[in-house]
């Protein structure tokens, strides 16, 4: 089947009561019919490319979404609204990789690892966020179709900075709570042993730092076009600008909700702390360069291209 007709098929209506709910959706999506077509909504939400661009602290939330273990953050709610100035914990994982919990004093608690995907990120978390505000203390929210049109993230939030909080593990998910028969200590130990030290490096946004097995990383969300960012980083590759501290490599990048996240091998025994007057520094270099809009060289279309061609997956 040719390009144009597979869009064309995509695209065409699916006629009610002929796919079971359970069935892979006729227009092409890859998903179920019922969170596709057959959904109470009709249509999927529209995929965003970039679902949290806008939102303060965006390549935080991208970064605690998908490779940050144990960290929080809050974000205050505007009104007008029930929820006007009420503040929200932001966490990478909550137990059972739930969507959100209402705690016994009130307080809501917003996962971002979580288990389903309706395409806008941002909306799924506004559409939880929303149900958890019109919940019962000690309630687990969970999300299981797609929410359809409504508010995203961005509507709901004041505009103030993300001050991200690094845990060593999950502790803080029990730390108001009396374990009477060791359970919850039993369950933690299990949590926290999957946990990666992590570091957030200080002087910049998104920068952490983490230990796995034998090796030492720098994963960086940054919040730039990835063409223009690509450029600037093969100019500084090219004449050795890019390498922080002596023995790191830049050993490439992946992509994560719209943007690039560089990663660096870095030295076993550096450790996070020492990485924060290099970044700081890179940061100022990678300033300069992507303000060079002039044509890359050969060498440095070279260093782009082995750049682009690295992809990683650290885990």
């Amino acid at each position: 089947m040719g390009k144009r007709s597979r869009v064309k098929a995509r695209s065409a209506e699916v006629p009610a009561g002929e796919v079971g709910p359970r069935q892979p959706c006729p227009c092409g999506s890859g998903r179920r019919y019922k969170a596709c077509h057959g959904s109470l909504s009709g249509a999927p939400a529209p995929f965003r490319a970039r679902p949290f661009q806008g939102l303060p602290g965006e390549c935080d939330i991208v970064a605690l979404r998908e490779f940050v273990p144990a960290a929080t953050g809050t974000i205050t709610l505007q009104g007008p609204g029930p929820g006007a100035g009420r503040g929200v914990l932001v966490a990478s994982l909550l137990p059972g990789a739930a969507p959100a919990l209402v705690r016994a004093d009130g307080t809501i608690w917003l996962g971002l690892q979580v288990q389903h995907s309706y395409g806008d990120p941002s909306r799924d978390l506004a559409a939880v966020l929303e149900k958890a505000l019109g919940s019962e203390p000690q309630t687990m929210i969970g999300l299981t179709e797609d929410p359809g049109e409504g508010p995203r993230l961005q509507d709901l939030v004041v505009d103030a900075p993300f001050e991200v909080t690094v845990h060593d593990g999950f502790d803080y998910w029990v730390a108001d709570l009396e374990d009477t028969d060791g359970s919850m200590a039993a369950a933690l130990e299990q949590a926290n042993g999957a946990v990666s030290p992590t570091y957030r490096l200080a002087g910049v946004d998104a920068g952490y730092w983490t230990s796995i097995g034998n090796r030492e990383y720098l994963r960086w969300v940054l919040p730039f076009e990835e063409r223009t960012l690509l450029d600037a980083l093969a100019r500084l590759h090219e004449v050795g600008e890019d390498r922080l501290v002596g023995g790191a490599r830049l050993i490439g990048m992946f992509r994560a909700h719209g943007l690039l996240v560089p990663v660096w091998d870095v030295p076993v025994g550096t450790g996070g702390a020492a990485l924060d007057e290099p970044a700081a520094a890179f940061a100022g270099r990678l300033t300069e360069v992507l303000a060079d809009d002039s044509p890359l060289t050969t060498e440095q279309r070279a260093a782009r291209a082995g750049l682009a061609n690295r992809q990683l997956t650290v885990r």
